[in-house]
This record gives C-alpha cells, sequence and structure tokens, in this order.
C-alpha cells in the first residue's frame, strides 16, 4: 500500500447520522455529512453557525493536509480561543476537506439530539447565518 493510499483512507467521509459540535450549549455546527479525519470530525462549511465563529490570527501547517486557519468560538460573551480550524487551501490528498471546520478545545461533537432540528437559531436572531466572518 502507497503513502497516498494510506493517506487517502484517513480521510472517511459520514452521512445519516447527524453530529453536533456543541460549547457552552450552543450548537456551532450541526450535519449529516461530516468527514472524520485523525479523530476529529470536520463539517462542510454551509452546516457551520458562523455567527459563533470569529477569526484569529493563528495559523499552523500540517504536512499532508497544508495550512490551517483558526477561529475563536464566542458563545455569551465568552472566548474560546483558537478553538475551531479549518484548511482553505488544502494539499491535494486533503482536498475534500476544503474549508470544512473542525473543532477541538473542550467543544464536543455529539450525535443530534432526539426532537432538536437540524438548523437550531442562536437567541436573538431568527435564523442561522450561513455567512463566513471576514479576516
Amino acid at each position: 500500500m502507497s503513502l497516498l493510499d494510506k493517506i487517502f483512507r484517513r480521510l472517511e467521509p459520514q452521512s445519516g447520522t447527524i453530529l453536533q459540535a456543541v460549547w457552552k450549549n450552543a450548537v456551532l455546527a450541526e450535519s449529516a455529512n461530516t468527514i472524520a479525519v485523525d479523530g476529529k470530525r470536520y463539517f462542510p462549511p454551509e452546516d457551520v453557525r458562523w455567527e459563533f465563529l470569529r477569526p484569529s490570527d493563528k495559523e499552523t501547517v500540517c504536512l499532508w493536509k497544508g495550512q490551517a486557519g483558526y477561529y475563536h468560538v464566542e458563545v455569551d460573551d465568552e472566548r474560546n480561543r483558537d478553538a475551531a480550524f479549518a484548511y482553505p487551501n488544502p494539499q491535494s490528498a486533503a482536498a475534500e476537506l476544503k474549508d470544512y471546520v473542525a473543532f477541538w478545545r473542550g467543544v464536543k461533537v455529539r450525535a443530534a439530539e432526539a426532537g432538536v432540528g437540524v438548523t437550531p437559531t442562536a437567541p436573538g436572531t431568527s435564523t442561522p447565518s450561513t455567512t463566513r466572518p471576514e479576516a
């Protein structure tokens, strides 16, 4: 098995099960179409609630995924620094991850609770935001 074959096997699309990324009881992302990579779940950008994310200056580099940009998560005036990240221009081996968002630093990824809608709204808003914050 070649190195590229091993890398591609690390990208595991999942559909069907609705997963949520949750911090401080706020649903940051919710999707039935996540991708599992190296123990993290990546959410499609259209399923991320961007109103909870603020651009960060932090960047890191993964040899096979490329350069990651980070976001702070903000809920009820509390900030979780650099708790979300994405690969806006991934290496070719990770092209499927383009703009998908992963969470860490205390953000829990869980199966959606029964009876909870797929597109919940933030307090004080009528619809979820699908607009990515400007850097």
